[in-house]
């Protein structure tokens, strides 16, 4: 991840914490929370890494239904904040370490999970490659991201940086950063050159607006 990124998650850990616990992403508590763990489970994988886990929610989620967990996040406090809540393991690693190879406990999973942390181009595309070796043979990677239909309504439809915005949320989050916003085209071919095979797509959808509220990629090492 970009430094300008996991700097504005380090000074923001808090105000993230916060917004999980209080459940105040509309989104997430109607859609895309549940549309993640349902997936997975549809797989039912016996040990998985979340990739970006954050405060760990998503770990919490797999592990009651059975699923070893193990997540992994670049910034300190969210890690703290996650092992305070449940029992599934987590550790302290940024996206460069996993690129790195870091050893990790547990490894290799049958399966890998990044939900809503791909933010990066470059790191985005070194770390798909690294993740197979994360991966057991012919192991299945998870992601869920914004959609892009959604997200290009006023501007081209073309893959590249978009100026990022805390607007909206609760919180007092501060230091917002550019991300980089791919077309669902950019992401098929980016998956096919990283060495996976699509084996299925998602679309949840929001029950208000009746739009996607994000897209979910089912991917094969």
């Amino acid at each position: 991840m970009g430094d300008s990124i996991l700097n504005s998650w380090h000074a923001n850990a808090q105000q993230w914490i916060a917004t999980i616990e209080g459940r105040e992403l509309e989104s997430r508590r109607l859609v895309t929370d549940q549309a993640i763990v349902d997936t997975i489970l549809k797989y039912q994988p016996e040990t998985l890494l979340d990739v970006g886990c954050g405060e760990g929610w998503l770990c919490r989620a797999l592990s009651e239904q059975g699923i070893q967990t193990l997540g992994v996040d670049g910034v300190p406090a969210l890690i703290e904040s996650a092992r305070q809540k449940g029992k599934s393991k987590f550790e302290v690693a940024t996206y460069q370490d996993l690129i790195q190879e870091k050893p990790l406990p547990i490894a290799p999973f049958e399966s890998v999970v990044i939900n809503f942390a791909l933010l990066d181009q470059e790191t985005t595309e070194s770390l798909l490659l690294t993740l197979k070796h994360c991966l057991k043979k012919s192991g299945w990677l998870f992601i869920q991201t914004l959609h892009p239909h959604v997200l290009s309504d006023d501007q081209p439809y073309q893959s590249g940086w978009r100026s990022g915005s805390w607007d909206g949320l609760k919180q007092n989050f501060t230091q917002p950063y550019e991300w980089y916003f791919r077309t669902l085209e950019d992401w098929v071919q980016l998956f096919s050159q990283s060495g996976y095979q699509l084996t299925e797509l998602r679309e949840p959808l929001h029950p208000q607006t009746g739009k996607p509220a994000s897209v979910i990629f089912v991917l094969r090492a």
